[in-house]
């Protein structure tokens, strides 16, 4: 049953190279378009110019530049692949070390029989996180821990996943004071910094609140029946851990000693995000500085640091391919000129409908733009001097246009395979197809409560 099962599933290079085929196809079908762009005096970003849409001459892509696309997307996406490469490889040493191994069967100990707590506490914690900090990628070094946490409680990867991605997704995209979205997207619509406060607490908590419910839904399940998993029988490497063999494992000094550097080195990453705009280089820096540290404090050579290095490395090829496949479909659409097209093309029906009806069409535009433009600033500078305006004549408060691109763009963060789904996905050693089987579900009921936030703010007048 299950061979048959998962026979009918495509394999993820398949879908993804689908979607590119599909991009190419597009830029036949669709006309080539391009928004004008200036900069932003204020934020010195770049921002579309509303009302300047025009057709540029059509850039068809052909039958061997569909193929070409792979090896563009790979090249466009580096940055992020070898950070892949790098945060695994790195956090893969800690984990040889064992002091990981150490901390976790003493979590067991202390916690045997109220381990699901952990779920919550963490869930929050995150969410917190990526609400008041904007935090995201600085979460990926918690992922192999996590998943080895979970899977030594009796549950699965997906659970630990959602331990530190889902709670810091949710967290971002309901958020009440995220800088990279909220922050930005309010300073494009001229709107007080931050304003409207009371309203995002009430959203951020209701809907943190169902992905932990949802979260916790699915542990107590598959605990009771493992083969209800959706990763079940999938081979998880070094990150499966053993409970009855972490339970027996002793927390020496040197495990203590190699956990204070990691814990240091993940203060010292997220200080760096906040005040000093650090990003993927100096993040991948500190994840390699805390690898060999892990190593020379286990006691180890260079030598067999090195090789460490490169086992981590071989168990995540299959992950970081996939963040270059997936953005082969936007080097497509980006070179048949066609993602500003879809852009306007979604946004220019709005104005036909009533102001309550377009408010809830905006939620729909900006889920489905975060396909095109995953970055958050990047959907703000782009969609954001275009819904204001639009707001304003459809008589709607600029602050739902707001609430409606968070929405859009945070909760299809781990939806979208072109968004960073793909390298969460990879460090938690979680095929994509299972996630959505996981996600979508969930993502099919959330959309009616984001419909319903947004309706009352429509509503109340909500300013």
């Amino acid at each position: 049953m299950s061979q048959k099962r998962k026979s009918r599933i495509p394999h993820t290079f398949v879908l993804l190279f689908s979607l590119i085929v599909l991009a190419a196809i597009g830029t036949y079908v669709l006309p080539a378009g391009q928004f004008d762009r200036m900069t932003d005096p204020v934020t010195h970003k770049t921002i579309v110019v509303p009302g300047t849409y025009h057709q540029v001459d059509p850039s068809p892509v052909g039958f061997f530049d569909v193929f070409i696309s792979v090896q563009k997307g790979m090249i466009d996406a580096s940055a992020v692949v070898f950070f892949v490469f790098i945060v695994y490889a790195s956090f893969y040493t800690v984990l040889k070390t064992g002091a990981l191994h150490s901390f976790i069967g003493f979590l067991l100990r202390v916690l045997e029989g109220k381990e699901i707590i952990i779920i919550p506490v963490f869930m929050y914690l995150f969410a917190l996180g990526g609400s008041v900090f904007g935090m995201f990628e600085e979460t990926f070094g918690f992922i192999p821990l996590f998943v080895g946490l979970a899977i030594a409680m009796g549950y699965d990867a997906i659970v630990g996943m959602c331990m530190v991605s889902l709670g810091v997704a949710m967290g971002f995209a309901a958020a009440f004071m995220n800088p990279f979205t909220v922050g930005l997207a309010q300073k494009f619509a001229e709107l007080p910094l931050f304003s409207g406060m009371g309203y995002r607490l009430i959203c951020w908590f209701v809907i943190v609140t169902m992905a932990v419910l949802w979260t916790i839904r699915y542990a107590i399940k598959i605990k009771k029946d493992p083969t209800k998993s959706l990763v079940y029988g999938l081979d998880m490497g070094e990150l499966a851990l053993d409970h009855n063999e972490l339970i027996n494992k002793h927390f020496h000094p040197r495990d203590k000693a190699i956990l204070a550097m990691v814990v240091f080195m993940v203060g010292l990453l997220i200080w760096g995000v906040i005040k000093k705009g650090w990003y993927f280089n100096e993040l991948a820096g500190i994840f390699l500085i805390m690898g060999i540290l892990a190593g020379t404090l286990a006691g180890w050579g260079p030598n067999k640091i090195a090789v460490t290095f490169l086992e981590g490395a071989r168990e995540i090829v299959f992950g970081a391919l996939v963040i270059g496949l997936s953005r082969g479909i936007l080097i497509v659409m980006r070179e048949g000129n066609i993602i500003d097209t879809v852009i306007y093309g979604l946004s220019q029906p709005l104005s036909a409908f009533p102001s309550w009806v377009a408010a809830e069409g905006m939620l729909f535009v900006q889920t489905l733009i975060n396909f095109f433009i995953p970055s958050g600033s990047g959907q703000a500078a782009t969609t954001m001097p275009i819904m204001a305006p639009l707001a304003d004549l459809l008589n709607i408060k600029r602050q739902v246009a707001v609430l409606a691109y968070q929405f859009g763009d945070g909760f299809s963060n781990v939806l979208w395979p072109t968004t960073l789904l793909p390298v969460i996905c990879s460090i938690a050693k979680v095929p994509i197809d299972r996630w959505w089987r996981f996600f979508v579900p969930f993502f099919l009921l959330l959309l009616p409560v984001q419909m319903i936030f947004i309706a009352i703010a429509v509503a109340i007048g909500w300013q």
